[in-house]
């Protein structure tokens, strides 16, 4: 199949995109069935979303979705979409994080929905709404925003004297406090297999690990604020004051249940997870900012987009279906009603509705998303994804593993990142200047 390459410079951004000369003409997607009712496959894996899927059926009879409940996208779930793209059978509509829209955007896999999103834009922070506009076009509709979060648990904190930190320095020293008042206890835990959240931390801390320099990627993913953030977990772990174990493992929710791990640093979502996993420790957690380096600060740790894919002969149905899961009262509180999810919506005028829905029973009736709200006005503005995300978090993940048996360090984890980056944008064709 004859290809062509086109590039394209937007503000920070510069974005080469490959777009296949000519369709598949066989896909999965949808298509007018009896009635005239036209038929959108969808696939996608966050919790409550079979719920808003049946919300929008039983409420819509020129449009019906059909629902295939995938593996969470590095778990399998883009695998899975980059297959049946090249195969010519993708879904109309995907679930896509932030990290990965850029990625699938240059392998050519996605639509540009510029044209079917007019004025969308308006709805959402313009540090959200940027992470999903490459060349100055529009590529997938934002369903949630996951700023960081500190959800600990309240009474041990509270039966230890131990005040909930509030910056890094405070966080260290109550990490130290924890251990001394349990010595098989942690305030928290390192994922080595989840470089999102280092993403995250840099993030925070104001780092910028992609960019543009004239028409080509800028790539610093070891620069300044990320090698300070990178010091501190290494110093953190060197030290034995963090747990180290997989992310979501059985070993982490044991250890929780077990009252060894006394906190998470993640995101929003995490309230809901943690809540689902730990029903016997309802009334004991809260939630709290994260800690910041001295200025209140948030970067995310993940969230989920809806995206066309580049095939899809239903586009203009698959985002008026996208925009209803992100967009409506009706699909928050189908999402948060199902009890499993705590997401947070990017449009800000609907977060009163999923305060409203979210059951705050296990936070002992805390107001969590004051807290999320009070997170999401201070995410850093001017981050920037990449185009080639899956190859950045495979990287991190090969080398981190190597880090609590002292084979290499967190610092010099970014230094064989950075390389590797720069190697593989180069072998896309990719300009770059490092």
């Amino acid at each position: 199949m004859k290809r062509t390459r086109v590039a394209a410079v937007a503000g920070l951004l510069a974005v080469a995109t490959l777009l296949p000369g000519c369709g598949s003409g066989g896909g999965q997607g949808g298509a007018l069935g009896g009635n005239g009712v036209e038929h959108v496959v969808f696939w996608g894996w966050a919790k409550g979303t079979k719920q808003v899927v049946d919300a929008f059926n039983r409420s819509h009879k020129d449009i019906q979705v059909t629902f295939e409940e995938i593996p969470s996208g590095n778990a399998g779930g883009y695998a899975k979409f980059a297959n049946a793209v090249k195969a010519g059978n993708a879904p109309d509509l995907m679930s896509v994080e932030y990290p990965q829209v850029p990625d699938f955007v240059t392998q050519g896999a996605l639509r540009d929905i510029t044209a079917e999103t007019a004025g969308l834009e308006a709805r959402y922070p313009a540090s959200v709404f940027s992470l999903v506009k490459l060349g100055g076009k529009t590529w997938s509709v934002p369903l949630d925003a996951a700023p960081q979060v500190f959800i600990y648990r309240r009474d041990l904190f509270e039966k230890n004297k131990i005040e909930v930190p509030k910056t890094w320095d405070d966080f260290k020293k109550a990490a130290e406090k924890v251990k001394k008042a349990d010595p098989g206890a942690r305030i928290g835990s390192f994922h080595p297999d989840d470089p999102n959240l280092l993403a995250t931390y840099a993030w925070q801390a104001g780092a910028r690990w992609f960019g543009s320099d004239g028409g080509s990627w800028k790539v610093t993913i070891d620069d300044e604020p990320t090698k300070k953030v990178a010091a501190y977990w290494n110093d953190l772990i060197k030290n034995d004051l963090v747990k180290v174990q997989p992310t979501f493992s059985q070993e982490w929710i044991a250890s929780i249940a077990a009252d060894q791990v006394w906190g998470y640093l993640g995101a929003n979502w995490a309230a809901g997870m943690i809540k689902t996993n730990n029903a016997p420790q309802s009334g004991k957690w809260a939630v709290a900012p994260a800690p910041n380096w001295g200025t209140p600060a948030s970067g995310m740790f993940g969230g989920t987009t809806y995206a066309v894919s580049k095939d899809s002969k239903h586009a203009k149905a698959a985002v008026e279906v996208a925009e209803w899961f992100t967009g409506t009262p009706e699909a928050w509180t189908a999402r948060l009603g199902s009890g499993t999810s705590s997401a947070f919506p990017a449009v800000a005028d609907l977060v009163p509705v999923a305060a409203k829905t979210f059951d705050t029973g296990f936070y002992g009736g805390q107001d969590i998303y004051g807290v999320f709200t009070e997170a999401y006005r201070t995410i850093q503005p001017g981050w920037t994804w990449g185009p080639s995300m899956v190859q950045v978090l495979t990287s991190f993940k090969d080398r981190l593993g190597g880090v609590p048996t002292g084979a290499t360090t967190v610092p010099d984890v970014l230094t064989a990142v950075q390389s590797d980056t720069v190697n593989e944008i180069k072998g896309r064709g990719l300009a770059v200047n490092p």
